[in-house]
């Protein structure tokens, strides 16, 4: 992608972010590691770490069709299973040794079926398993999933004949949330009148974090952070946007909104500020508890959590204040039911509830398609404002 950004870093986060197997990948491999190829956000990471892996964020990036996976899903599934299964069944994902799927929803679940029947002899993984992530986010749930957890860490040590100890876990929560702090200090550079980073660059820095040893990048986004510091601002742009939604993880998605004047300074998103806007609890002194606590209760829930909307509704006008919002755009992939919902109520809490904050809901397909008709959207929602 084209950038101002004149940084190494940016470049090293650039190549992550666009292709599925990257140089920092490649060199943990040589070293002898393995990875693990993990489904959602609410994957304890940590519990990878601490098993010896490199955790490893499932995305489609590359794919161009869904030829391969159709025979297995429905065309009225989610366009983000169909390119993940799709690269899965080219063989693709021949570096992952271990895959983690989790009921996100029952769409991304029916991978996890279609992969150890299809997709396991073609990769090579010699793990696999599925979590079962609670719906509601009270104290009983956070117990499910520590047993959940729990479950995980006793077959993970099983498997790779590593004894994963509770201090591994908290050198993997302590890494971690120094990763989170980071990103969200990289965020707090978007508050400026004149960001030094666009909302397409800042996906790329972060969904980088997924793709790379934690440890490396942590090295490469205190670089980066620091030549943004002096770096020029963005300016000229019509309206600063707030974008809400699920999984996102292309960048020109973001570029379509930014070249039409809507520069994208803050987000809810599964690939933005929910993966970091808390830390794991270190003072805890069950390190298993802190993560299920954390998953399921203390980070900013989606919409598949239910009865946590209105506090999703209060994250929302909060970013929106801090970071001096002048619209928002909810993004959705198509055929996606919770989504769906939670913008008409986005929409009808900002209308009632939140004063006159504009709101436009735009459905888009994983692999970026119908471009003009994105472009033609944003320029009205964007004149709408009138700003």
């Amino acid at each position: 992608m084209e950038t101002k950004i004149k940084s190494g870093a940016f470049q090293k986060f650039a190549e992550a972010c666009g292709s599925l197997m990257n140089s920092e990948i490649q060199a943990w491999l040589d070293q002898g590691g393995k990875v693990a190829g993990f489904f959602c956000s609410t994957v304890p990471e940590e519990i990878l770490m601490a098993a010896g892996y490199l955790p490893f964020r499932m995305r489609g990036t590359g794919s161009t069709d869904t030829e391969l996976a159709d025979a297995y899903f429905s065309p009225i599934n989610c366009s983000y299973p169909r390119h993940v299964m799709n690269q899965a069944l080219k063989g693709e994902f021949k570096f992952l040794d271990a895959l983690i799927c989790v009921n996100a929803c029952d769409h991304v679940r029916r991978i996890y079926d279609n992969w150890i029947r299809y997709a396991k002899g073609i990769n090579g993984t010699t793990f696999e398993t599925v979590m079962s992530l609670p719906r509601k986010w009270g104290d009983r749930q956070v117990d499910w999933y520590y047993d959940e957890i729990n479950l995980l860490r006793e077959n993970l040590a099983k498997h790779t004949g590593v004894e994963i100890t509770d201090d591994k876990i908290k050198e993997a929560i302590k890494l971690n949330n120094q990763l989170r702090s980071l990103q969200k200090e990289l965020y707090e550079l978007r508050k400026k009148d004149n960001p030094p980073i666009t909302g397409a660059e800042a996906l790329v820095a972060v969904v980088a974090g997924t793709a790379m040893p934690k440890d490396r990048y942590i090295e490469l986004l205190r670089q980066l952070i620091d030549d943004l510091k002096d770096a020029e601002g963005n300016d000229g742009y019509k309206a600063r946007i707030m974008l809400v939604g699920g999984e996102l993880d292309d960048p020109e998605y973001i570029n379509i909104i930014e070249e039409q004047g809507g520069l994208v300074v803050t987000d809810s998103n599964c690939f933005g500020s929910r993966l970091f806007w808390v830390n794991v609890d270190e003072a805890e002194s069950d390190p298993v508890r802190a993560l299920a606590k954390y998953y399921v209760q203390d980070r900013p829930t989606c919409p598949r959590t239910y009865g946590s909307q209105p506090e999703r509704m209060e994250f929302t006008r909060t970013l929106a204040r801090e970071f001096n919002v002048d619209g928002i755009i909810g993004e959705r992939l198509l055929y996606c039911d919770n989504w769906l919902v939670e913008h008409y109520m986005t929409k009808f809490d900002l209308k009632e509830h939140g004063g006159n904050m504009p709101f436009l809901a735009l459905d888009r397909e994983y692999i970026l398609s119908g471009k003009g008709q994105i472009k033609t959207r944003v320029q009205a929602f964007l004149e709408t404002m009138e700003l």
